[in-house]
């Protein structure tokens, strides 16, 4: 990539050793891969998950990779699941920014989420080859860019669409970057992601999904990721790991989008909290979506 862009939530080097003791899916998830492996037996399934799980650690050293969190879906458990299934069900394009090896969008598809309206766009360009290796599948049925969202090259900041761009909508299935997409993403879904990055980053890269953003009443970017009381840098140690990022409050983050990525009253902010806890340390989540009116 073009930038040299380090989230706060720096690999481990040398990375800590792997634990097995850190898996743990419940069974709607085991049903989910179940399905989606052909591997019925759970012994069988565990054992090709953390095969995986060790190709893709060596690839990127993240905590969510030793700790399985890359394994649970995000955005089925989102309070607008249902509108986002509507919105494919209309043609709607679904982007899954940070999409690491798309356990998201492929629960989309069982969904009924059309593959062929789907992107799935992360940093590491491996994902998609391992996303296919823990899934099991010859062919990768949804496309995977892989890019820098910090690159202007790769997606450059606009302001957000008021009108539906000119021109015909571009072929998804030989995009090359996200930036031809200006004003034509129905969904965008971006978990665990924001809270990589400082308070100007997340600022930068609220703005580059917002100029993707259809202004279609109904479009709506969401998602998941940790928060605090009050905005600032929060640190913890986790599974052996000292870690510091930055974190939105609930009322910092609703402002951030209705009033600073786009002018007031063009969207509607809805959020949801949740404790979620990390080798034995709570965290806050926030799982929020806005959408415009």
């Amino acid at each position: 990539m073009s930038r040299d862009i380090e989230p706060l939530v720096k690999p481990v080097i040398p990375p800590f050793p792997l634990d097995d003791s850190l898996y743990c899916l419940d069974p709607k998830e085991i049903a989910f891969f179940r399905r989606q492996t052909d591997i019925q037996d759970e012994g069988a399934l565990k054992t090709h998950i953390i095969d995986v799980q060790k190709e893709a650690y060596k690839v990127a050293p993240y905590a969510c990779i030793r700790g399985f969190d890359f394994l649970h879906p995000n955005m089925s458990k989102l309070h607008i699941y249902d509108h986002i299934l509507k919105r494919g069900s209309e043609g709607a394009i679904l982007l899954d920014i940070g999409s690491c090896l798309g356990v998201d969008v492929r629960k989309a598809v069982e969904d009924g989420f059309p593959a062929h309206n789907i992107i799935a766009s992360d940093i590491k360009e491996a994902f998609s080859e391992l996303g296919r290796k823990l899934f099991k599948s010859s062919s990768e049925p949804i496309l995977f860019i892989p890019g820098d969202v910090f690159d202007p090259t790769f997606l450059s900041i606009t302001p957000p669409a008021s009108s539906v761009p000119e021109g015909a909508m571009p072929d998804i299935q030989t995009l090359q970057s996200l930036t031809d997409l200006h004003g034509r993403v129905g969904v965008i879904h971006a978990s665990k992601l924001f809270h990589l990055f400082d308070e100007e980053k997340q600022l930068e890269l609220a703005r580059a999904l917002g100029g993707l953003l259809s202004c279609e009443p109904g479009s709506i970017i969401c998602g998941t990721h940790t928060i605090a009381l009050e905005k600032g840098v929060v640190r913890h140690t986790v599974l052996g790991v000292d870690i510091s990022y930055f974190c939105h409050s609930q009322e910092s983050w609703t402002s951030l989008w209705d009033g600073v990525v786009f002018e007031k009253g063009q969207v509607k902010l809805e959020t949801r909290t949740s404790t979620h806890d990390v080798g034995g340390v709570p965290f806050c989540l926030l799982h929020w979506s806005v959408t415009r009116l």
